[in-house]
């Protein structure tokens, strides 16, 4: 196919996908190679926007878990994300990729407030949008931010980088060999079947919206051949 198959998308990257080898926080080199695959897939003049999780630095409900209060440890959550959306910011714009880090939480001085309509206006101008800070809301997760985020701007789908797997399995790839991945599911599967794709609250806001999904792993070329309309990874609908 000579271009792609969608105009708008929303790149939901976890916090994992930034750290690396570390095991904790971010890894320039990492930043740097994502960057390098959006542009090639920006140059394409497609539109995207990014979710990014903060899991590489703080876990709002692992925090909780542990006997800090919920709320705060979701703020702490959402600021994490934050610190990852600038670093991404930094390492597109270093490509030459123009970017803007939105955020749910104002913090003028580092990022813009989100704001749907200008949200829409950036994606116009062909600039990279940075979706950081969560919903701003304790209790929802990126997952869900991504969901909302989506069907605000009129994406057309979810791209999703999960934990660094390339797909939708019955059971963790990582611990059990025998663990079989799916090529296609719908929602209603992956609620029924308990599969964790998303939380339920996204999975329903998707369901509802009908706003598709592929969970798929960035290595090499996946990105750009997802966008060709290629199969990659799990696409759920």
């Amino acid at each position: 196919m000579s271009k792609p198959i969608y105009k708008r998308i929303l790149l939901k990257l976890s916090g994992e996908a930034l750290m690396g080898e570390a095991g904790f926080g971010i890894d320039p080199k990492v930043a740097q190679s994502l960057a390098v695959k959006i542009k090639q897939v920006v140059d394409m003049n497609l539109q995207m926007a990014i979710v990014v999780g903060g899991g590489n630095i703080f876990r709002g409900f692992a925090a909780s878990t542990q006997g800090m209060e919920r709320t705060s440890a979701d703020y702490m959550g959402m600021l994490a994300t934050v610190l990852n959306g600038l670093a991404l910011q930094d390492a597109l714009e270093g490509n030459k990729v123009m970017t803007r880090v939105m955020t749910a939480i104002e913090m003028h001085q580092v990022a813009e407030p989100y704001i749907r309509r200008r949200a829409i206006r950036h994606l116009e101008k062909g600039r990279v949008v940075i979706l950081a800070g969560g919903a701003g809301l304790p209790y929802f997760t990126t997952d869900t931010t991504a969901a909302l985020r989506s069907i605000e701007i009129g994406a057309e789908i979810i791209l999703m980088e999960k934990n660094q797997v390339d797909g939708i399995y019955d059971a963790d790839p990582r611990t059990n060999p025998d663990a079989r991945k799916f090529d296609e599911l719908s929602f209603l599967d992956a609620l029924n079947r308990n599969l964790r794709v998303m939380d339920r609250t996204a999975l329903d806001l998707c369901m509802e919206n009908k706003m598709p999904l592929v969970v798929m792993s960035l290595a090499g070329d996946n990105l750009e051949r997802v966008v060709y309309g290629e199969k990659v990874g799990t696409y759920v609908s």
